[in-house]
């Protein structure tokens, strides 16, 4: 049943945002979008550094799902949140390294796909974060762990990392 919990949330949340926002987004600016010029050199760098950036954004991904799975025995989805705070990983340098995932994704696709269109698709879902998590999830963070989320919210910053791991004293 956890698989299945797990994958419902993804489906329904970054696959949204990385896939069929960004199909949709294509396939309605498509004519006006900028595109790599097939062939060049430029363009084969900007394929390479996408497919790096997105394998990158995917690995960071999958390491988040696993430890909200194992350490905080829930999903991403806010209808199914972690039961206990996960602090190790990734997220000893930041605080929101799912969503840094999914838009270093996004960054990687407008990337390969050479799209000005997924490129502001990025910002804007930057920005809908941002506004999201202080609104709503980091007052929900703080209901559900108390203490122990205002101390680590204190040592890890929300959205650029640490030069060093945070260590959990």
């Amino acid at each position: 049943m956890t698989i299945i919990r797990h994958f419902i949330a993804i489906l329904l949340l970054p696959f949204v945002m990385t896939v069929l926002v960004p199909r949709w987004l294509m396939d309605a600016y498509a004519q006006s979008d900028t595109r790599w010029i097939d062939g060049s050199l430029i363009s084969t760098l900007g394929h390479l550094a996408g497919i790096l950036i997105l394998l990158l954004g995917v690995g960071l991904f999958i390491w988040c799902v696993e430890l909200f799975a194992s350490i905080g025995r829930g999903t991403l989805a806010p209808w199914d949140p972690t039961r206990h705070l996960v602090v190790v990983g990734p997220y000893r340098f930041v605080r929101n390294p799912m969503i840094s995932a999914v838009l270093i994704v996004l960054i990687g696709e407008s990337l390969y796909l050479g799209s000005r269109v997924l490129a502001l698709w990025a910002v804007t879902f930057f920005l809908i974060n941002a506004i999201y998590f202080r609104l709503l999830e980091e007052p929900g963070l703080d209901r559900r762990f108390g203490e122990e989320y205002r101390r680590y919210k204190e040592a890890v910053p929300r959205w650029i990392p640490r030069p060093t791991p945070w260590k959990n004293a």
